[in-house]
């Protein structure tokens, strides 16, 4: 089985779409305990979906796909092993094809009328009858709580959840005795095991407790149990002191997003998309979608927001791969869709090529037939961080649309354990590529051979550590003591986020990264008439109490055309350091220190990268890439620029990068290949900064920042026969 039949399962959870004109289902929790007809998708929207999919192609195609799947799974024949693998392995995947496959053959059932469905996921749920009473918890792994039917309780979560929508489907084929032995051997001791026998890990605030409360919630909506609906609402206690409810108001931001990052919100989209369907579906008059400001369809903006040329920007403990195709989106922008009616959720399910088997999906097929369609915005924005939006924010800064530029500055909070230490970090994108990238996790996910597919040692010592990301790391340690609970106690501070024309500008103040050291980060994103692109400005200043050292990665994507000069590591390959990551960077280059500036320029897809870079004190250069003291080759080997400082207190690091330029192979052109900057400079005055770019063609463009950030303030710096005068926190000058 596929991941397709997990997308198609959802349609157990949806009501019908704005316009679509399907009749509500009575309350489950009002209905008769014999009563077993589908509570989760009404039988008028079943019906709506059985007559109506196949004049849209996209529905048509989706249920073709799961046909093909579920037939593939019932002829393979049941399959219900006894647990004894980790991710990845032969019955961890067997369960999971099965939870797919129960809601896939429901769906089936309910949109052919075909018993034969029905029938294979009775006999599947017959055999779980008998085998789930007999399991205690698994034997093995590392999980903090362990599973029944996997190794750890999250996975026992989602087939939970998948399961109960299969179940409620059919559930009114079974005769009375096959209903009780399935309601009491298979959904209501999963319920037990989650919700009462792991009270406190169903009570957390975390998606691992999310996808617990949406399988318990569900399963309490299809066997009419008011009390494991509200259990699941309220917490273990009911008092709302835990649950789905306050998970909803604890784990997002005002703005939608997610504590534990992108990846996250992007997995944890799912459990609260699908658990909301069903409370709406239930009990309308709660109005889940409304709660907050209508926050899980903000969250589904925002993780849509997170993303470049389709894929999520990796910050978090992230896996660079996931992206807007993922059944947790897909099902995200169909609910959203069927809530908002908003057309440009159209175009992301255009391109993610496929929808669910539900009535969200079947609104989405429809206005996708309809050429409703219109184009999402992707647009410059910040995303606060914490359920009152003042624990730091995520800034993207864009132009030229959805493959153009985009700058990310990442001011969040560490995400629950789930973070790097990396705050005030950055990545820019152009041309549909990452340029500066992050790393992201270092997990080879569900791929036994690397770990069993877990994370490797390697996370720890490199990904999660602040050498990895771009940001600066000051003597030669991670932010926090790389101790993720010492940082969510202090969020970063952002200072200001503007959007004006031909210039975009982010600022944020990280006091507590470091002892005795307060870090200051302003990216800016400047068009010029002279410049073939926007380019990006950076200032990042310490200010310190003692002389240390300070580091500043820049993980540059591409080939190296042109660099400063600088003694190569030809013989050998020396290794950075010892320890904070550094043990795993080989050196290749490295360039004296001068307080000149320097400039490294390199090719990617088609395009120039010239990044021109100097400090207020001297500072030397080094040429790294990853993979060092990594005996199982578990690092990727990608390269980096590390700009040195030794001995300060204070600290200026400023710098350009610039895309330019055109390289056809095929056709054999180059064009502006060199760039068209010639210099950058800066100059400072009291309390205040200025960055000055001199451009090839003569003109300079001067950048001024200002300490003091208060609106009204005044500012003045004064160097070379020049004045720059500015009030408030920021001032471009052309010149």
């Amino acid at each position: 089985m596929s991941r397709p039949v997990l997308l198609a399962v959802l349609a157990t959870l949806a009501a019908a779409a704005p316009g679509v004109g399907l009749a509500q289902s009575a309350p489950a929790a009002t209905a008769r305990a014999d009563d077993a007809t589908p509570v989760l998708v009404s039988p008028d929207q079943w019906r709506a979906m059985a007559e109506a999919g196949d004049r849209y192609p996209m529905f048509a195609a989706e249920r073709a796909r799961v046909e093909r799947e579920v037939r593939a799974a019932m002829a393979a024949g049941i399959n219900v092993p006894q647990p004894r693998d980790l991710g990845g392995g032969v019955t961890h995947e067997q369960h999971k094809a099965n939870y797919k496959a129960l809601a896939g053959a429901g769906a089936l059932y309910r949109m052919t009328g075909d018993r034969a469905y029905a029938d294979f996921a009775r006999d599947m749920l017959l055999e779980y009858a008998r085998l789930y009473p007999t399991l205690s918890d698994f034997s093995g792994g590392a999980a903090s709580v362990k599973g029944r039917l996997f190794w750890q309780a999250l996975n026992d979560s989602v087939w939970l959840v998948y399961a109960a929508q299969g179940y409620d489907a059919i559930r009114e084929t079974l005769t009375p005795e096959q209903r009780e032995t399935i309601d009491n051997d298979v959904f209501r001791r999963m319920a037990r095991f989650l919700s009462e026998e792991n009270a406190p890990y169903f009570d957390r605030i975390h998606n691992h407790a999310t996808w617990a409360t949406a399988g318990v919630g569900m399963t309490g909506y299809v066997l009419r149990d008011p009390a494991l609906v509200d259990r699941a609402l309220n917490g273990t206690r009911r008092d709302g002191s835990a649950g789905f409810l306050r998970q909803v108001d604890e784990l997002f931001s005002p703005d939608g997003y997610y504590a534990e990052g992108p990846y996250y919100q992007r997995y944890a989209l799912a459990p609260f998309i699908i658990f909301a369907r069903a409370i709406q579906q239930n009990e309308p008059e709660r109005g889940i979608f409304q709660r907050r400001d209508g926050v899980l369809l903000k969250a589904v903006d925002g993780v849509i927001q997170s993303s470049y040329a389709g894929l999520l920007f990796p910050v978090n403990d992230a896996m660079p791969d996931k992206g807007l195709t993922s059944e947790e989106i897909v099902t995200g922008v169909a609910v959203a869709y069927s809530q908002t009616q908003d057309p440009t959720l159209l175009s992301i399910a255009e391109g993610q090529g496929r929808t669910l088997l539900s009535p969200d999906g079947l609104a989405i097929a429809r206005g996708v037939s309809e050429g409703l369609a219109r184009p999402f915005d992707f647009r410059s924005m910040q995303l606060r961080d914490g359920p009152n939006g003042d624990l730091g924010n995520l800034v993207f800064l864009r132009h030229g649309g959805a493959n153009g530029q985009a700058l990310v500055m990442k001011n969040t909070q560490q995400g629950q354990g789930h973070g790097h230490f990396d705050r005030l970090g950055m990545l820019f994108y152009d041309n549909g590529q990452p340029i500066v990238r992050d790393y992201g996790a270092a997990r080879f996910l569900n791929i036994e051979a690397k770990a069993g597919g877990h994370y490797l040692d390697e996370n720890d010592s490199w990904a999660m550590q602040t050498v990895a990301h771009n940001t600066l790391v000051v003597g030669g340690a991670s932010q926090f003591g790389a101790v993720w609970q010492t940082g969510e106690e202090h969020p970063t501070t952002p200072l200001f986020f503007e959007v004006e024309d031909g210039l975009q500008i982010a600022s944020a103040r990280l006091e507590h990264g470091y002892d005795g050291v307060v870090l200051t980060r302003t990216l800016a994103m400047v068009e010029h008439p002279d410049l073939q692109f926007p380019v990006v400005i950076d200032l990042f200043r310490a200010d310190g109490q003692a002389a240390t050292d300070y580091d500043l990665p820049l993980h540059f994507n591409g080939h190296i055309i042109s660099a400063f000069e600088a003694e190569h590591s030809v013989r050998e390959r020396p290794v950075l350091g010892e320890a904070n990551g550094y043990q795993h960077l080989w050196v290749d280059a490295v360039a004296a220190p001068t307080s000149e500036s320097r400039s490294l320029t390199w090719l990617l897809d088609g395009r120039f990268y010239t990044y021109r870079f100097a400090a207020s004190s001297p500072i030397s250069a080094l040429l790294v890439e990853s993979g060092a003291n990594d005996p199982n080759f578990n690092l990727r080997r990608e390269p980096a620029l590390i700009q040195r400082m030794q001995g300060q207190a204070d600290a200026s690091f400023f710098s350009v990068l610039e895309p330019h330029g055109l390289s056809d192979g095929t056709a054999e052109i180059v064009q502006g290949a060199t760039s068209r900057i010639a210099d950058i400079k800066r100059v400072a005055g009291d309390g205040a900064e200025v960055v000055v770019l001199t451009l090839v063609s003569g003109k300079t463009l001067a950048l001024g920042v200002a300490h003091d950030v208060t609106p009204g303030a005044r500012h003045r710096v004064q160097a070379d026969g020049q004045t720059y005068e500015w009030t408030g926190p920021y001032a471009r000058f052309d010149r």
